[in-house]
């Protein structure tokens, strides 16, 4: 945080922005195998060609002179005299020159991101971040919750990649939650709804993206919240929606198959989104929270 307000004092573009940023990166990291891990608390990443240069014969340059020469991104951020690419922040202090060149309003910047990353979905992503710490004013997105309250009656099994027949040839992409029907459906996680709406296959959903890049799919149910909209930030244990039967069909279409949560989750690696199993975490966060209930 005293890193993220720093460069805040330095360009007037709130702190929070800095933070999703740097969530983004550090979740790209742990996608990729093409990145390394971060060394320090910040996980931003410049290749050597971008920091020093691309013509620049020595890839590991730190003396701004000559970086600045051969047209290298990387500053000297904390006034040592040296431009390390790994220093939390000199890293940090490069990409706040490079927004503070577009402004602190939102659109500037959204620009500045465009030009850096240039996807649409990064910049999105990135604001999506940014809203969720600052509505919740914390970096510590820990917490985490079961999808229905433990009292109520349920029952769960590993389903994730068994066979599914209707609209074609698929997999299950995800873990089924059965309860009855209008049980509540709560967030598992920090993050911004970044989808609501009618799926034929999941019927009524919630898609709720979290500040490691993970989506959350909510499917299958019998109605929504009030007030849970596009953008709505929610915390852990929020009601999201409530189960149902509704899906496998044109909008309203329900009853084809009892009443149940589907749960997936799947990671975005900065170029193409993934599912994986939701079953170890579901195991993890129902024993978690029964464990605090004690």
């Amino acid at each position: 945080m005293a890193l993220y307000l720093k460069a805040e004092a330095e360009t007037t573009i709130p702190w929070f922005y800095f933070a999703g940023i740097d969530s983004y990166e550090r979740s790209l990291r742990q996608a990729k195998k093409d990145l390394p891990e971060e060394e320090g608390l910040i996980a931003i990443y410049y290749s050597e060609e971008d920091w020093s240069g691309e013509l620049n014969p020595n890839k590991q340059d730190t003396t701004p002179k000559s970086i600045a020469f051969f047209g290298g991104k990387g500053l000297d951020g904390n006034e040592d005299g040296r431009a390390e690419r790994t220093n939390d922040e000199d890293v940090l202090h490069t990409l706040a020159v490079h927004m503070n060149k577009y402004g602190s309003k939102e659109s500037s910047i959204r620009a500045g991101l465009w030009d850096f990353y240039q996807r649409d979905k990064a910049v999105e992503l990135i604001l999506g971040h940014a809203s969720v710490y600052h509505e919740i004013d914390s970096l510590d997105v820990s917490k985490r919750a079961f999808p229905v309250p433990l009292h109520f009656n349920y029952s769960y099994r590993t389903t994730w990649g068994n066979a599914r027949g209707w609209g074609g040839k698929r997999i299950h992409e995800g873990t089924d939650i059965f309860a009855g029907h209008s049980t509540p459906v709560r967030a598992t996680t920090y993050g911004i709804v970044e989808l609501k709406g009618w799926n034929k296959y999941g019927g009524w959903r919630v898609g709720i993206r979290d500040t490691s890049n993970v989506y959350h799919y909510f499917a299958h149910l019998s109605s929504f919240e009030q007030g849970m909209e596009r953008g709505t930030v929610v915390e852990p244990g929020d009601v999201i929606g409530y189960v149902g039967s509704s899906g496998y069909g044109k909008e309203g279409t329900q009853g084809k198959f009892p009443p149940h949560l589907h749960y997936g989750m799947y990671k975005d690696s900065g170029y193409t989104e993934w599912s994986f199993d939701p079953y170890p975490s579901l195991r993890v966060w129902e024993r978690a929270e029964r464990k605090q209930e004690k």
